[in-house]
C-alpha cells in the first residue's frame, strides 16, 4: 500500500487540481457536490466529465451523451490491449482496474513493474483506487469551493490538457526509445490535417495502432536489448 501510495503521487498533484476545476464547473452549471461526487465515484473519466456538464447543461438526449461518450473515451479500447495480459488473472481485482484505467493510471503502470515480492495485482488495484480517490476528493472539493468562492471559470478546462502535456514529457524523460512517442505525434499531426479538429481522434488511435503493430518487432528487441544492457 505504502509504495502504491508513492507511485500515484504524481496523479494526486494533477487529479486533485483537475477535479476542483471540473467541480467549480458543475457547481456553476446548477449542480451541486452530490452530483460531482457521483460522477467522480461512477463515470470517472475526466475529460467526458468537463464534455458532459455541458452536455448536462444544454439538457442533452441520452442518444447525444452515449455517442459523446463513445467518441471521447475511445482511445481507451486502443492503449488498454497492452494491458489484457497483465489483467488476465487479476482475479476479483480486475472488474474495477478495468473500469479505473484511466490515461494517468495507464501511465503508472504500463511498464508493468511492481515492488519486490508484493502481489502485482494488488498493487495495481491500490494504485488505481488511490487515483480514484484523488479524482473524487478534487471533483467534491471543486464543488464546495464553487459555492464558497465564486470566480471566473475561464480556461479551467484546460487543466486536462496540461496534465496530458506533462504525462507525455514524463514518459519521454524516462524512456530513451522515443519511437512510440514520435508515431504518436506525427500520426495525430497528420490526422488533425486530414480530418480536422473534430473527426481526428479516432483516426489517429487506428493510424497509431496499426503504426505500433507493425514496428512491434523491432521494438520489443530494442528493449530486450536495452534490459540485458
Amino acid at each position: 500500500m505504502r509504495q502504491a501510495f508513492v507511485k500515484s503521487l504524481p496523479v494526486m498533484a494533477g487529479y486533485v487540481v483537475l477535479g476542483i476545476g471540473f467541480g467549480i464547473l458543475l457547481h456553476d452549471a446548477g449542480y451541486g457536490a452530490a452530483w460531482s461526487f457521483a460522477m467522480g465515484l461512477l463515470i470517472y473519466a475526466g475529460s467526458m466529465q468537463y464534455v458532459g456538464v455541458g452536455l448536462l447543461a444544454g439538457g442533452a438526449s441520452a442518444l447525444t451523451a452515449i455517442l459523446t461518450t463513445f467518441m471521447v473515451n475511445a482511445r481507451h479500447l486502443f492503449y488498454s490491449i497492452s494491458m489484457i495480459g497483465r489483467y488476465r488473472d487479476a482475479g476479483r481485482y480486475k472488474p474495477y482496474m478495468i473500469f479505473a484505467l484511466t490515461d494517468e493510471t495507464y501511465s503508472l503502470l504500463c511498464d508493468g513493474a511492481a515492488p519486490d515480492g508484493a502481489d502485482p495485482n494488488l498493487y495495481r488495484f491500490l494504485v488505481s483506487a488511490f487515483d480514484q480517490c484523488y479524482w473524487v476528493v478534487g471533483c467534491v472539493l471543486g464543488s464546495i469551493l464553487g459555492a464558497a468562492l465564486p470566480f471566473s471559470t475561464a480556461g479551467v478546462e484546460f487543466s486536462m490538457t496540461a496534465l496530458f502535456a506533462a504525462s507525455f514529457t514524463q514518459q519521454w524523460l524516462d524512456t530513451k526509445d522515443h519511437t512510440p512517442a514520435l508515431v504518436g505525434l506525427f500520426g495525430t499531426l497528420v490526422c488533425l490535417l486530414i480530418f480536422g479538429a473534430d473527426r481526428f481522434l479516432i483516426p489517429a488511435m487506428v493510424v497509431i495502432t496499426a503504426a505500433l503493430t507493425a514496428l512491434r518487432p523491432r521494438l520489443d528487441r530494442a528493449g530486450k536489448e536495452a534490459a540485458e544492457r
